[in-house]
């Protein structure tokens, strides 16, 4: 046993580095190399004993043992070369001169060493090309046919009779021929059983592969039916592999990604890889629901020259990155949306504190001048009316900004106690019905006798309704109507503000509520305001647990619903309102640049 390792190390240390890595090449080249390194040295060692027992030997004798250092060439050859067909082609080329130098020699044709012919297209075969077969299966037969016409025609050298036809020599070719093609034909078995046991090995390591790897591997038809499926997918879908061939995969697809699943599969089978993503619906656990998932198919021809192209494919899981995916396009429409909040916030303020200061540095400037431009008391008057209107609406600004601070900060703080809310809405009503009517609006108010009394924060109450009517009447053309009613639904309290006036739409709409934000361009607002007021509405609403629904059209009007519960009991932490939460790093980087902008302006 150690004899045989030592000469397969032997072998294997004058194997060319492209047959080390592979199997299958590797046990080849020895197959080559090792009977003709072997035989010729034999041979070789065992010419002085034929010496000793023929005596001197003959030309063809001495040429016979010559040739003995071409298998030796022919093994250097493979080892520095690596060519094996190329080998086999010199083979057949030297043992086919040998053949014919003794055929020629004995007899031509019915020479003893003309059977060897029938041996070089055996030897050939061992190479497992087509190539290297052909050849020598054309070089035998020209050989045999050389050998034929020079006979016919008495041009081989004249033989003695007894020496073409000694049966011991004829013997002695057969047997020799029957030895050499036995040798290759053990030699061809020894290939193919490594081979087969190499395929094994290979088929055995790609299906533990197959059915240990995460991925799933499968194999499609042209029109999408699996005809074969990995193990893998029972862990990806929780269903068994049986189930999913021919269409049972194609069933589990999302219907709208369906098209782009059978375009994949039909591209690849023209020759085309392609790569897809698309939904597909895994089964729950007992007592869960259904889901899809996302998963990304890697498709590929399996054999482009078939009529039937086979697509093979590679399916990876991709739900979480697909979910990370979707985080980063919130984060990044969050992040878009705060700095379109400081832009809104600095252009809606650049116009809310400018202006009134503007009027109450240049009305102020004209008082502390009077004796100057002779001012009478009237105007004085007027003039510090004018001044305390610009000082109140930079106090109702600020306000709201410091609302809005502490709504998102948490710190907001609600104090509820039963009041009744019908006086404290009549209340509010009539606060703004001067400015309705300064406006042409109608302001109408519908709020029963019997409503009930509310557990809440009355201040909070009268502000809510306080920001809704006047936004409605900011917004209603000269001539239209606003509707303030109240009611009871179940265990809440209903308020509904209805205007008749320009309207909201429909892309706007969802961002209403948005602190700083008013419907329409910023910068060519046709109404007043820092749209504040729906976002506090907003805030204070969720602090009481209710809800607020905006309905609007353009040009038909917009009505704003409030549901607030009869006996709220506030929580133990407050928690901050979800609709601001986004805008604190815009918010304070407003406020700062702001203030630093009313300095200059002062």
């Amino acid at each position: 046993m150690s004899s045989l390792s030592l000469i397969r190390d032997c072998l294997d240390a004058l194997l060319h580095p492209s047959a080390q890595y592979d199997a299958l090449t590797r046990a080849r080249h020895r197959a080559f190399m090792a009977p003709r390194l072997l035989g010729s040295l034999a041979a070789l060692a065992s010419f002085p004993a034929f010496l000793a027992m023929r005596g001197a030997p003959t030309a063809i004798e001495v040429a016979a043992f010559a040739w003995l250092i071409a298998p030796i060439l022919l093994s250097w050859f493979l080892s520095r070369t690596g060519c094996y067909e190329g080998a086999h082609v010199l083979s057949s080329l030297a043992l086919a001169g040998l053949v014919m130098m003794i055929a020629a020699s004995t007899g031509g044709i019915a020479s003893f060493a003309a059977v060897w012919l029938v041996v070089i297209p055996i030897e050939a075969a061992l190479s497992a090309s087509r190539r290297v077969v052909a050849f020598a299966f054309a070089l035998a037969m020209i050989c045999a046919a050389l050998l034929s016409v020079l006979g016919h025609y008495h041009i081989l050298p004249v033989v003695d009779p007894a020496v073409a036809s000694n049966s011991t020599l004829v013997g002695f070719g057969v047997v020799s021929a029957i030895f050499y093609a036995a040798g290759l034909a053990f030699g061809a078995e020894s290939l193919a059983r490594t081979s087969v046991a190499l395929l094994f090995v290979e088929e055995e390591r790609y299906r533990l592969l197959a059915h240990n790897m995460s991925d799933v591997l499968s194999r499609h038809s042209r029109n999408g039916a699996v005809r074969f499926i990995s193990p893998a997918v029972e862990i990806m879908l929780g269903v068994p592999a049986s189930r999913l061939l021919a269409h049972g995969l194609f069933d589990r697809v999302h219907v709208a990604d369906r098209p782009a699943y059978l375009t994949a599969l039909s591209d690849a089978a023209r020759g085309e890889p392609r790569s897809v993503e698309f939904r597909v619906r895994r089964d729950a656990a007992r007592g869960e629901t259904a889901e899809f998932i996302w998963v990304e198919m890697r498709c590929r021809p399996l054999d482009q020259t078939a009529a039937d192209a086979e697509v093979v494919a590679v399916i990876r899981d991709v739900t979480d990155r697909k979910v990370q995916e979707q985080a980063l396009e919130q984060a990044r429409n969050a992040a878009e949306q705060a700095d379109a909040s400081k832009t809104r916030f600095l252009a809606t303020m650049s116009h809310e504190l400018r202006t009134p200061l503007n009027a109450i540095i240049g009305f102020s400037e004209m008082i502390a001048q009077e004796d100057v431009l002779g001012l009478d008391a009237a105007r004085r008057k007027e003039y510090a009316q004018l001044i305390n209107d610009s000082g109140q609406h930079l106090l109702s600004v600020v306000n709201g900004i410091l609302d809005m601070s502490k709504m998102e900060s948490g710190n907001f703080e609600i104090s509820p106690e039963p009041f009744a809310p019908r006086p404290a809405l009549l209340n509010c009503c009539n606060l703004v019905a001067l400015k309705a009517r300064e406006s042409g609006v109608d302001l109408v108010t519908r709020v029963p006798d019997d409503l009930p009394v509310v557990n809440g924060d009355p201040r909070a109450f009268k502000q809510i309704v306080l920001n809704l009517v006047s936004n409605a009447i900011k917004f209603t053309e000269r001539g239209g109507k606003v509707t303030v009613s109240a009611g009871v639904e179940g265990s809440r309290l209903l308020l509904r503000v209805s205007d008749t006036g320009v309207g909201i739409a429909a892309d706007d709409l969802k961002r209403i509520g948005d602190p700083f934000f008013q419907a329409g361009k910023t910068y060519q607002r046709r109404h007043e305001g820092t749209g504040l007021g729906l976002s506090i509405v907003k805030g204070l609403v969720g602090l009481h647990h209710g809800e607020m629904n905006v309905e609007s059209k353009v040009g038909e009007g917009t009505i704003v619903s409030v549901a607030l519960p009869l006996a709220f009991t506030p929580p133990v932490a407050v928690e901050p309102t979800s609709n601001v939460s986004t805008l604190k790093p815009a918010l304070r980087s407003g406020l700062q640049e702001q203030t630093h902008q009313v300095k200059k302006s002062a």
